[in-house]
């Protein structure tokens, strides 16, 4: 079994070979890029997905594990209501134990303006049919019961699930192979083929694959890739800090947070820990090519993120990053494979004693493991799945924003679609790469 958070030193699970050629060629092997292939290959589509690690290796496996409807952009919330079926028939269909519950989501309640704020996604719950409701500060003492905080009351969804992100992911991808779909680990695209304005193909460092069809699903590296062949997009990629604590006793079997922590059960017997709001940015050439887009969420929440002088070496938006190379050389995606920050210690420290400090009767919280990951963020917060219009025959989906392995199977199916030219079940305009240069406003997402 792999170790986690996944390293180079891991087995490949996943050998290829890489074919020649391919109807579609998929780069990135997050939960959007698996999910993707698997519902190609299920339509007979032959499709090669290319991943520069292992298979979730990066924030697909790091993520809090939440699959929630709850609290989502109005225009996400249809594409997530779709992803919370998939999810139950993926976990069926695989045949392995992914930790799939549906245990809820709760906001706890600091403020009453905290409780003004989630009435207003009630509304946009109710419009869909949705299970959330608000719960009163009484209420909430027994729906979570041993906090030791004092709440003004909650949100809650009871149909939200959860599950085991890095157990999750590399089913799927399982599953995909078994319908027939290509993946190959440690082999990093280092270009795009493109003849007259169309994509002929993807070069990598295993050689040339030829396919009319490519989707850059790269997560924090899709900016990286898409810079080189002249399309900018406004991504930006932030650190957050997570634990596992040793199994101790249930305290509340879904998943909760409020401004100083957020929590989930685990399937081993313990919790996922998170701070409830602190990330942080490293200071990089896109980080200064791109704040203006950034001033609304800036505004808006002005101490929700941290700022660090400069990436470590290696990093998409480091100042060192080559921002291009030949395709016949070494890329920046073979020179680092897997993304591994190392977590915040002072975030470590904050989640350990909130988590001590909310539930006193457990006693000392052991950390079993801790790590951390870089979310690609954009600057209102809900992702890019679009078409390159420079380029035919280029898909993006990229930008999910801490968002993306719940959502994952619901974009995956969508961008499945878009290639086979059916309709897309769903109004995208939202996540349209244009909206960044068309003079639209930003229209700021939901922060969590």
């Amino acid at each position: 079994m792999p170790s986690f958070p996944f390293s180079e030193a891991d087995p490949i699970q996943f050998p290829g070979p890489m074919p020649k050629s391919a109807d579609v060629v998929i780069i990135g092997g997050g939960v959007i890029g698996v999910t993707t292939a698997l519902y190609l290959a299920d339509k007979g589509v032959s499709v090669t997905l290319v991943e520069k690690g292992r298979i979730a290796a990066e924030q697909s496996s790091r993520n809090w594990g939440w699959i929630r409807k709850q609290g989502r952009d109005a225009d996400e919330l249809p594409i997530v209501i779709e992803a919370c079926r998939l999810w139950q028939e993926l976990a069926a269909e695989c045949g392995e134990d992914i930790g799939l519950n549906q245990t809820g989501v709760t906001y706890l309640a600091n403020s009453d303006k905290d409780m003004t704020a989630f009435e207003a996604f009630l509304k946009i719950a109710a419009l869909h049919g949705i299970d959330t409701h608000l719960v009163t500060a009484a209420d909430t003492k027994t729906l979570i019961p041993g906090m030791a905080r004092k709440f003004h009351g909650a949100m809650t969804t009871p149909s939200d699930m959860r599950a085991e992100p890095w157990v999750a992911v590399p089913a799927l991808a399982r599953l995909a192979v078994r319908k027939g779909a290509v993946i190959v680990e440690n082999c990093a695209a280092r270009s795009l083929d493109i003849s007259a304005g169309k994509v002929s193909g993807v070069i990598t460092e295993q050689g040339r694959i030829a396919a009319s069809t490519v989707l850059i699903a790269g997560g924090a590296w899709s900016s990286l890739l898409l810079r080189k062949h002249g399309i900018s997009i406004p991504q930006l990629s932030v650190r957050s800090t997570v634990a596992a604590t040793e199994a101790m006793p249930e305290v509340h079997a879904g998943a909760a947070v409020d401004e100083h922590i957020a929590f989930r059960r685990r399937q081993d017997g313990g919790y996922t820990l998170a701070p409830g709001g602190g990330s942080s940015l490293y200071i990089g050439p896109d980080a200064f090519r791109h704040a203006i887009k950034y001033l609304p969420a800036l505004f808006d929440n002005p101490f929700g993120l941290g700022y660090l002088p400069a990436a470590p070496s290696g990093y998409p938006d480091a100042w060192t990053t080559p921002r291009n190379w030949d395709a016949d050389a070494q890329s920046p995606f073979e020179r680092m494979r897997i993304l591994n920050p190392a977590p915040s210690q002072k975030g470590l420290s904050s989640v350990k004693r909130e988590f001590e400090l909310l539930f006193p009767d457990l006693g000392p919280v052991r950390l079993k493991t801790t790590w951390a990951g870089m979310i690609d963020a954009m600057p209102d917060v809900v992702p890019v799945v679009d078409r390159a219009q420079t380029i035919d025959g280029l898909l993006i989906a990229t930008g999910m924003s801490g968002h993306g392995f719940g959502i994952g199977p619901g974009i995956g199916r969508i961008v499945a679609d878009l290639i086979q030219n059916n309709a897309a079940g769903h109004d995208l305009s939202r996540f349209r790469l244009s909206r960044f240069s068309d003079g639209s406003p930003i229209r700021l997402g939901p922060a969590l």
